[in-house]
């Protein structure tokens, strides 16, 4: 089957990414996205803030008083995923304002607001692939525990480079509850290695040998010992069950 195709010169915009060639590599932003979520939400005058979120935040799921129009919760909450394609600052904030998309009220609305004044301080950040010939994959995870006053489910997070370039990254909440810091870093690290083995499979798709080994970094002594040494013990017998 043939298809004519038309060149359309460089690519510089593309669904609210904005791409730039510089002397170091390709840039990916969205400034103007930004702009317009600003516009939107009649916040372009707001006070910048420099952090995502409140400092030392405790949300509940019916902590304050719920919207009179949730949508717009949940409007505002699915851009912000949108904008995390170029922005891994924000994706924890994002997973975490996310969790209320059922039942939004005004002190969720008020992270979310508190957000938007945080981009609006750092609307020219992005990602800058450089350009390089270097193929080492390494990632890097990490895991909090028992963060989520709800559920008491941990959150993972990890971020994974290819050379320079940041290829990958995720902030999400776990499955089940951990019952240490040790469990929840190991199911942080299992996470990764599931994506770190689909990326292998695509980048041998595309016909791209990445330098191995692989590596993975973590903090946790304990996760890393039963990484090492996966014999069955009777205090980590539940989490492959789990899994």
């Amino acid at each position: 089957t043939h298809f004519h195709m038309k060149d359309l010169g460089h690519l510089s915009y593309f669904l609210g990414l904005e791409i730039f060639p510089t002397a170091q590599g390709l840039f990916l932003c969205q400034k103007k996205y930004i702009k317009d979520l600003l516009q939107e939400t009649k916040m372009t005058q707001c006070r910048p803030l420099r952090v995502p979120l409140t400092p030392n935040l405790k949300l509940y799921a019916q902590q304050g008083t719920p919207l009179q129009d949730p949508n717009r919760f949940r409007r505002l909450v699915g851009k912000l995923i949108y904008l995390s394609i170029t922005r891994p600052d924000i994706s924890f904030s994002v997973q975490f304002l996310s969790q209320f998309m059922s039942h939004p009220t005004d002190a969720h609305m008020k992270e979310v607001l508190h957000l938007l004044r945080y981009l609006r301080a750092t609307s020219d950040y992005g990602l800058l692939y450089p350009s390089s010939a270097e193929f080492q994959l390494q990632a890097f995870c990490d895991s909090d525990w028992g963060s989520c006053p709800n559920s008491r489910k941990s959150v993972t997070g990890y971020a994974i480079m290819l050379g320079q370039s940041l290829i990958s990254w995720k902030s999400k909440k776990q499955g089940v509850v951990s019952h240490s810091t040790a469990e929840g870093e190991y199911r942080a690290m299992a996470t990764t290695c599931c994506e770190l083995t689909w990326l292998l499979a695509l980048l041998k798709d595309l016909h791209v040998s990445p330098q191995l080994p692989v590596h993975l970094y973590c903090d946790n002594q304990a996760a890393l010992h039963i990484v090492r040494n996966p014999v069955f013990h009777e205090r980590t017998k539940h989490i492959e069950v789990d899994c």
